[in-house]
């Protein structure tokens, strides 16, 4: 194990980001010369803290299988090449899941459960970076080829762990994405200040030097693009990735009203333009009164992204109450608990108002969005109750709808392949990722619903190991996780 009584000795400490009227000025990773090495003073000990318990429920939390307490160790002992072997073993991108997960390993810690908790995400991201800055992270082209043809649709997490996995098992792969770039929501949906692109274009080289194919700027299943008949004739296996893309919508009054979009028209855009592309009539929240709907992760990213574009004000709406900063009674250890979470972007900038729901939206004269009206909500006996005499309006030139996603889109390829779909209209598979349709496989929020990183990585290699046991009659993949599990944290 790691230090004996390192738990004992020290508390929990987390990276220094940069001060907010610094990091607001520019677009980069909040924290000073990236995460990875703001960490280096203090990762050793407090990789020491893990305790190497009998039972790590760290395990339990991580959908990934993460051996945790191993890696823990190894970085306590600067063993840092072989802490990136353990990791490699169960993620294929630690430095993806480092920035990006809400870590539910760490709300699982059995140090947590009277202590703060091991700071398990900062060490994941300690030992990638270090180990891509020690050229630690090399191709793994495998021996031999299979001969066999599989065809990812989605470049998103799941849809590149998939592709990883197979490529290394010897099968030629081909990623769709019909973007521009590759990546999915990972190019242009996280804001650069939260995971620099950088990391994410290393990861793809390394994947074309190990033989994955990209086919960036191809739509499946659209008259301009790759047919479904032409899909299938050219690959032995397909593998549905493209994410949980219908976005919730607000049916209220004033919908029509200019000036109200999704955080996916809006994110992107913002991405593109703060990597230097050139975007036209690009949605910009300068000068404007900003009201986010939505108060999760997508809600903060877009925060972030409207103070570093120059907004007036920026109000971020939740229709559930404030949670508390302790554990609820009814979400126990090592469940992932419910808690007033502060992010970068929340440190930055806006106001957070919580149990409300928006009755209208009020327009000008030109049916341009002004404002909102809201009442103030609660939830009795499982209802959605209105409080009379609490109504009042609040200004808005730019409303963000962030209040995720409903299932994948069905028209174009969903629709021409004829895949089942579930009662929650994600796509239907079994326990071994396959769709109704013979030699189509599903992975990721596109069957699952709309979920984390940590998941789509663990269904991206799972499906693989299914595949690939399709293809040859038996794998040595690992499969972490079935499609039916559910998890018991987020």
């Amino acid at each position: 194990m790691a230090d004996p009584k390192g738990f004992l000795k020290h508390g929990r400490e987390v990276a220094t980001r940069r001060e907010v009227a610094e990091r607001v000025q520019d677009w980069n990773e909040v924290y000073p010369d990236g995460i990875g090495r703001a960490l280096l003073p203090i990762i050793s000990t407090q990789a020491g803290r893990c305790m190497d318990c009998g039972i790590p429920f760290c395990h339990q939390g991580c959908p990934l299988g993460n051996i945790i307490p191993e890696w823990n160790d190894l970085v306590w002992r600067d063993d840092w090449d072989e802490a990136i072997e353990r990791l490699h073993a169960t993620n294929n991108f630690p430095e993806f899941t480092g920035r990006l997960c809400p870590a539910p390993c760490e709300t699982a810690c059995v140090l947590g459960i009277n202590q703060e908790p091991v700071t398990i995400k900062n060490v994941e991201v300690a030992i990638i970076d270090r180990a891509w800055e020690s050229r630690a992270v090399r191709p793994q082209p495998p021996e031999w080829l299979s001969g066999r043809t599989v065809a990812v649709v989605g470049s998103g997490p799941a849809g590149l762990a998939a592709a990883q996995q197979l490529t290394r098992a010897g099968h030629t792969v081909a990623v769709y994405e019909r973007a521009d770039k590759i990546g999915g929501l990972m190019r242009y949906g996280i804001p650069e200040f939260k995971m620099e692109k950088k990391h994410l274009d290393r990861r793809l080289d390394q994947m074309r030097r190990e033989g994955t194919v990209f086919r960036a700027g191809v739509a499946v299943g659209t008259p301009d693009g790759l047919s479904v008949d032409q899909l299938r004739d050219r690959y032995d296996a397909v593998v549905l990735a493209m994410g949980a893309t219908e976005a919730r919508d607000l049916p209220v009054d004033g919908r029509e009203l200019d000036g109200i979009h999704q955080a996916m028209d809006y994110l992107p855009q913002g991405n593109r333009a703060s990597l230097g592309e050139e975007v036209e009539d690009q949605i910009v929240a300068t000068d404007r009164d900003v009201v986010i709907i939505g108060g999760g992760d997508t809600g903060a990213d877009c925060l972030g992204t409207a103070i570093r574009q120059g907004a007036r004000s920026i109000t971020q709406l939740e229709i559930m109450p404030q949670p508390g900063e302790d554990r609820p009674a009814h979400q126990p250890w090592p469940t992932y608990p419910m808690l007033f979470r502060v992010s970068s972007a929340h440190e930055e900038g806006g106001d957070r108002v919580y149990a409300v729901s928006t009755k209208e939206f009020l327009g000008d004269d030109q049916g341009r969005v002004r404002g909102l009206r809201l009442i103030e909500v609660s939830f009795e006996d499982g209802k959605l109750v209105e409080h009379e005499g609490t109504e009042r309006e609040i200004p808005a030139q730019l409303v963000l709808f962030a209040m995720g996603f409903t299932g994948p889109e069905r028209p174009g390829l969903v629709e021409q392949l004829g895949v089942e779909l579930d009662e929650r209209g994600n796509i239907k598979r079994d326990e071994q990722y396959a769709t109704s349709v013979d030699g189509v496989f599903c992975a990721g929020d596109a069957g699952r619903g709309q979920s984390l990183i940590v998941w789509a990585i663990a269904e991206g290699r799972a499906a693989a190991a299914a595949v690939d046991a399709y293809l040859t009659g038996s794998t040595n993949l690992p499969a972490p996780i079935p499609p039916s599990a559910r998890p018991l944290t987020v």
